[in-house]
């Protein structure tokens, strides 16, 4: 993913089980942490209370992983099993509806892929060049949940997307990892979009020409779901880790993931 702008997460507490749902239209409290006039919440104690939340363990590789029994696995548990009946209702819709198909749109980076190791690494931290190495291992573990996720929908006749920030350089990378951790579904061009700032498409004109990309992350994203919508697909669910991949419509209802590691604006 192209990061940037990037902050590490200043409340960890803002991606508990309260937070991690809402839809379309609801605000989007903790989203920034920049205008308060207290003192922010100490940044070593904060490292660990996310590795509580998340049981965070190195392997025997000397890989961290998050745990099956952490509160971050539960979560998601609780965001998987609403996801599900959510995905059951869309499809019995879509099946009396006739009319344009039902599709789900997945983000990719801690969305389906986790990146714990290498935030656990750089100490929450980003840099271009360790970010490109580390994805191009393609060797990320599965969010707990996200590859059965990406199949049952599938399964329910629901068309799947893929809404990345990662670039065009990335994709194979991203095709083998997904392939790996289960989800080897619509791994297509036409299903994956990925960030083109040599070559944006025209359907984002507006904020892309040529070598000159200035989408924000919701410009980049909304406007890539709406392209979607106008293939002829209804979008019943959004899912990601980060407002951004959620915020500027063109979903009736989205997924928010929890990330404290990380805020992509």
């Amino acid at each position: 993913m192209h990061k940037p702008p990037r902050i590490a997460a200043l409340a960890a507490t803002c991606v508990l089980t309260g937070a991690v749902i809402y839809s379309a239209g609801a605000a989007t409290a903790g989203q920034s942490t920049a205008n308060s006039t207290h003192e922010p919440y100490n940044i070593g104690l904060l490292t660990q209370d996310i590795d509580t939340y998340y049981g965070t363990k190195p392997d025997a590789d000397g890989v961290y992983q998050a745990s099956p029994d952490s509160p971050y696995a539960k979560d998601l548990a609780h965001i998987d099993a609403d996801a599900r009946k959510w995905i059951d209702k869309a499809a019995d819709k879509a099946d009396h509806k006739g009319k344009n198909k039902a599709a789900v749109v997945f983000d990719i980076d801690d969305t389906l892929l986790l990146s714990l190791d290498y935030e656990k690494k750089n100490s929450y931290g980003y840099n271009s060049a360790t970010w490109a190495a580390y994805v191009s291992k393609a060797d990320r573990p599965a969010v707990f949940g996200s590859p059965e996720l990406v199949r049952y929908a599938a399964k329910k006749g629901v068309e799947v997307f893929y809404n990345s920030g990662l670039s065009e350089a990335q994709r194979s990378a991203a095709v083998e990892n997904l392939k790996k951790i289960g989800a080897d579904v619509n791994l297509d061009a036409a299903h994956m979009f990925l960030k083109d700032a040599a070559n944006p498409p025209s359907y984002l004109k507006d904020c892309a020409t040529p070598g000159a990309w200035k989408c924000t992350t919701v410009q980049y994203k909304s406007g890539t779901r709406k392209h979607i919508e106008d293939l002829g697909y209804d979008i019943v669910a959004n899912f990601g880790d980060q407002y951004s991949d959620l915020d500027g419509g063109h979903a009736e209802r989205t997924f928010k993931l929890p990330n404290p590691t990380y805020f992509v604006g």
